[in-house]
């Protein structure tokens, strides 16, 4: 690879790993809330669906003129994919949660446990394996979104592929689709791994 390659490589990783950590550190919190509150579940879980219709460049459009997270830039693509890999954690943990058997619950409080010392020893190990497959997917989708940052001066992959098409140069596309499928295909093995030695989830 060329190295105006390798920088916009950089800075794809450096942006999808941005997004998906944010959405982490919002999704699972919000998740573990949700899951105990099903009015509150449906109004979030329906408002972050409502965000995955909305096309990518529509998404981008929107959020430019917005005073603080908008403009051209790295800061309203990082606003847009933290948004769009939201759902995935949200839901993930959710059903994580949920799907913890009652019966543990109540042999886990049987025991003297606090609600906290559930979560932490009992909830979230058994819901891992759920809410890695939520991270797994939110990354992966994430990559390949990330392509259209490069449309609104974000960079990125997506650099190549924009380039490629206003040229009709099949070469300069592949230089930007290659690298993003090697790195949808690397961070899916890897993250799937992960999942698998928290468990099959059930």
């Amino acid at each position: 690879m060329t190295d105006e390659v390798w920088f916009e490589c950089v800075r794809h990783v450096t942006l999808v790993a941005a997004a998906v950590g944010l959405a982490t550190m919002c999704g699972v919190p919000g998740g573990l809330l949700l899951a105990h509150r099903p009015r509150a579940e449906r109004i979030v879980l329906g408002a972050a669906g409502v965000v995955q219709t909305i096309p990518s460049l529509a998404l981008f459009g929107f959020l430019i003129p917005l005073r603080y997270v908008g403009g051209i830039g790295v800061r309203t693509a990082l606003v847009a994919l933290t948004l769009y890999a939201l759902l995935p954690l949200l839901r993930n943990t959710v059903t994580g949660i949920r799907g913890v058997d009652a019966a543990v619950r109540e042999a886990g409080r049987g025991i003297g446990m606090t609600d906290g010392q559930l979560l932490w020893h009992v909830e979230l190990p058994l819901a891992a394996p759920v809410i890695v497959a939520g991270l797994r997917t939110a990354t992966v989708t994430t990559i390949g979104t990330a392509t259209i940052a490069a449309a609104i001066g974000a960079g990125g992959l997506g650099v190549f592929i924009f380039r490629g098409v206003a040229m009709l140069d099949t070469s300069t596309i592949l230089q930007g689709a290659i690298p993003a499928a090697a790195l949808a295909v690397t961070a899916d093995l890897l993250l799937g791994r992960l999942e698998h030695r928290f468990g099959t989830p059930r």
